[in-house]
């Protein structure tokens, strides 16, 4: 029990690092005040969080310890709502009414689009 601990805190760790990174990388391709550095993790996440599940439903035998480093850590620390909610907050304080809806929108709609795609990519490699 204490080594699924530590499985998702290191995934969580490094999940996190790699999505300040993204940040960093994208901080300077501002287009039209949309939240391109959340964005482009929450929908990368959702991807790999499709692929990761479907392995694991494909080849049961693999181990549940690196799925939770992996799912629940890595895609956990990667991903953020919060960072999505709170943009979305700015959004409407500066009355970007519609830049919000096409982020959220976007974001649902393509988030769950990109777990269909991992789960389809893990079914033909696997």
């Amino acid at each position: 029990m204490f080594q699924n601990f530590l499985l998702v805190g290191l995934g969580g760790f490094l999940g996190s690092i790699a999505r300040y990174s993204v940040s960093l990388l994208l901080k300077n391709y501002n287009f039209l005040n949309f939240p391109l550095g959340t964005f482009s993790v929450n929908i990368a996440g959702s991807l790999l969080i499709g692929f990761i599940i479907s392995i694991w439903g494909i080849k049961t035998d693999y181990n549940a310890g690196l799925k939770l480093f992996l799912s629940v850590g890595i895609c956990g620390g990667f991903t953020t709502f919060s960072s999505f909610t709170a943009e979305n907050f700015k959004l409407i304080e500066q009355k970007l009414y519609l830049l919000s809806f096409v982020y959220i929108s976007m974001s649902v709609i393509l988030g769950i689009a990109a777990i269909f795609a991992g789960g389809f990519f893990a079914k033909k490699i696997f």
